[in-house]
């Protein structure tokens, strides 16, 4: 069984933040005790005697909210680097899947639906990928508890049975399961690589996104694992024509791009 961890960053509904970021953390269910290890170990940095006490957050631990207040700025950055790391480090036995869905984007499409067909479909398609060189195996989701459980779970019987824009989820073995993030490292990880992402794109802050870049599903130089939805900017003119001179205005005009592969 291949378990895929999801968590968001952005929300499509607040106009401050051009970009909504799905993204999940693929691993064989028999690796996940060894990123939980190695996690708390990070985690003990902060809390030797509990280390669950800290939750493995991507914006607290940048912004020094809640229990990361004491610590240096320095140190709680180097953490989420040190977290991430785990990802390249694994060789490929961990993979990345996202879907980046841009403001402007889309004709109106809901980022958070379409988002979910693309990471879904794209993780049905590296089991399938598998399933052909003789590895056979289904895959479950997991998602961080949000209001969004029972939409995303009517958009999953949907898409198997009904299908998606590109075919059938054919190796999902149950609707997609929802936990607390406190409870689980692995839901905390997806939850750094969705705050990489997002980083990366809102804020042109490639630093923790960097770490991760090689991580995306592949197959034969093809990147499947990151999907991107831009908005694509068109500049119109206009010519201002005045008695003694002729002013060119530009103006930017947002419209709907063509969704990458």
């Amino acid at each position: 069984m291949h378990l895929l961890y999801v968590d968001e960053s952005g929300s499509p509904s607040d106009p401050n933040q051009n970009f909504f970021i799905l993204s999940g953390v693929s691993i064989f269910e028999k690796r996940t005790h060894w990123v939980e290890q190695h996690l708390n170990a990070i985690a003990s940095r902060f809390s030797p005697d509990d280390p669950y006490a800290f939750e493995l957050h991507g914006s607290p631990m940048r912004s020094g909210k809640s229990e990361w207040r004491p610590f240096p700025m320095a140190d709680r950055i180097q953490s989420i680097k040190d977290c991430l790391q785990v990802i390249p480090d694994s060789k490929g036995k961990i993979r990345l899947f996202a879907a980046v869905f841009e403001r402007g984007a889309g004709n109106g499409d809901d980022p958070i639906q379409s988002c979910f067909e693309q990471v879904a479909s794209r993780f049905d398609m590296y089991l399938r990928r598998l399933h052909y060189q003789g590895d056979s195996q289904r895959g479950i989701a997991v998602f961080d508890k949000s209001t969004t459980e029972k939409s995303i779970q009517n958009m999953a019987r949907t898409f198997k049975h009904d299908g998606h824009s590109f075919g059938k989820l054919t190796n999902f073995a149950e609707v997609p399961l929802f936990l607390d993030s406190k409870a689980s490292r692995m839901i905390q990880l997806a939850d750094l690589v969705a705050f990489a992402i997002y980083r990366h794109y809102q804020a042109a802050d490639s630093q923790y996104f960097d770490i991760i870049r090689n991580c995306f599903d592949s197959a034969g130089g093809t990147v499947h694992g990151l999907h991107e939805r831009r908005a694509r900017r068109v500049e119109t003119v206009e010519v201002v024509e005045t008695a003694t001179v002729t002013v060119i205005e530009t103006t930017a005009v947002i419209q709907a791009a063509t969704p990458s592969a």
